[in-house]
């Protein structure tokens, strides 16, 4: 394979559990968001307004930092790169939390850094509905995520979509899993990789 690719997601949408399998299968080395180790999300999710430039912010430079480091070592062992997050997703997720004023002087400070990474060869953005993902996000009761509701993944959804029109060239290979269980469902799991293998052989 020898490639970098991005599996993305909206909240809940079961990215790193995907990831966690595929990249066993294929024998690629990997890369998590660390976003539990973020101090400002609990802060945030108490007091959205007060905190959410200084997530936004954290949240970048610590994906900047992670990303540079983990795609710039060598592994002579894996047959590739698979990541469950990507640097836009920085963006997207400001675009809903952040004013206006706020969120022009983010996105300035987030395209010079933007320019420095590299860009996957594929991404893949696994698609659910903000009532399934809600379902999921109750699921794994993390106590933070307890205050996330259908509108905030509506608007994180949009925001998505909104980047993909706005920035053709990453090309994204969108699946929908709304029906998909690929955590207990093999077959489910196998349909999803034949989707993005295939997208491979043609990239």
């Amino acid at each position: 394979m020898n490639q970098y690719i991005v599996i993305e997601g909206n909240i809940g949408a079961g990215k790193t559990s995907f990831v966690r399998k595929y990249v066993e299968d294929i024998n690629a080395r990997v890369i998590y968001e660390r976003f539990e180790d973020n101090a400002f999300l609990p802060k945030f999710y108490a007091e959205p307004e007060k905190y959410a430039f200084t997530l936004e912010m954290s949240f970048l430079a610590d994906r900047f930092h992670q990303l540079k480091k983990d795609l710039n070592q060598q592994d002579m062992f894996s047959d590739g790169i698979v990541s469950d997050y990507f640097l836009m997703k920085s963006l997207i997720f400001a675009r809903s939390t952040l004013g206006e004023d706020e969120y022009r002087l983010y996105r300035d400070i987030f395209e010079i850094i933007y320019q420095r990474l590299a860009k996957p060869d594929l991404y893949v953005y696994l698609h659910k509905t903000p009532e399934t993902l809600l379902e999921n996000i109750s699921k794994r009761g993390r106590s933070y995520e307890k205050s996330i509701t259908k509108e905030y993944l509506k608007s994180i959804e949009e925001s998505y979509f909104t980047f993909f029109k706005q920035h053709s060239e990453l090309n994204p290979l969108i699946i929908d899993t709304e029906h998909l269980d690929f955590v207990a469902n093999e077959g489910d799991y196998q349909h999803i990789c034949k989707i993005i293998n295939n997208a491979i052989k043609k990239s």
